[in-house]
């Protein structure tokens, strides 16, 4: 069994103010430290092979955090980085709206197409699969890039909903067939506020 952990970066300012992030380059703030840090405790309890990230700092910081804690060097790749957002990258919602209008959505602006997206994540898990068989392996990563390469694998899998930061999402692939049996888990974070970890 090869096993692929998705891991969603810590939080940033821009999550926080709730402006399209893309490729732009923003890092981690002090509450997105904080969360890399205890999904660092959550994951040192386990045995890894190895940890890869997106090349933008608020996924490489976030896996060189938990590294840290569990003893890997972060390998970076830009297949795994996020959607590219365009002209619309930097703005809130109520921004595009103003700016574009209702139906911003429905207007190019740069913003990179899920085909590309797709091929990328693609791309990247099936090189993971020949070279790393039967390894596990934790991936941080944006979340565009995480629901619509697990959607590819996965089919018939939900990805209409929010990953939060530093959630973990889990794929097996056993007998050549894909499994996730956790998707989007932020219970780490739960646990820390209300005193567990």
């Amino acid at each position: 069994m090869t096993q692929i952990i998705f891991i969603r970066h810590g939080m940033t300012d821009w999550n926080y103010q709730r402006r399209a992030q893309g490729q732009s380059d923003i890092p981690l703030n002090e509450e997105g430290r904080n969360q890399a840090r205890q999904l660092a405790s959550r994951l040192k309890e386990d045995m890894w092979d190895l940890i890869f990230s997106s090349d933008l700092s608020r996924a490489s910081e976030t896996a060189s955090i938990v590294a840290e804690s569990i003893g890997l060097v972060v390998q970076t790749d830009r297949r795994l980085r996020e959607m590219h957002k365009g002209v619309t990258e930097g703005t809130t919602l109520e921004e595009r709206i103003s700016k574009w209008g209702e139906q911003w959505e429905s207007l190019s602006l740069g913003i990179e197409k899920d085909e590309s997206i797709i091929q990328r994540g693609s791309s990247f898990v099936s090189e993971l699969l020949r070279n790393y068989s039967d390894k596990r392996i934790l991936v941080v990563s944006h979340g565009a890039l995480i629901g619509l390469t697990i959607k590819y694998f996965i089919p018939d899998i939900n990805i209409d909903i929010h990953f939060g930061n530093t959630s973990i999402t889990k794929l097996n692939f056993i007998n050549d067939e894909w499994e996730c049996n956790l998707i989007n888990c932020t219970s780490h974070i739960e646990d820390y506020a209300n005193g567990i970890l």
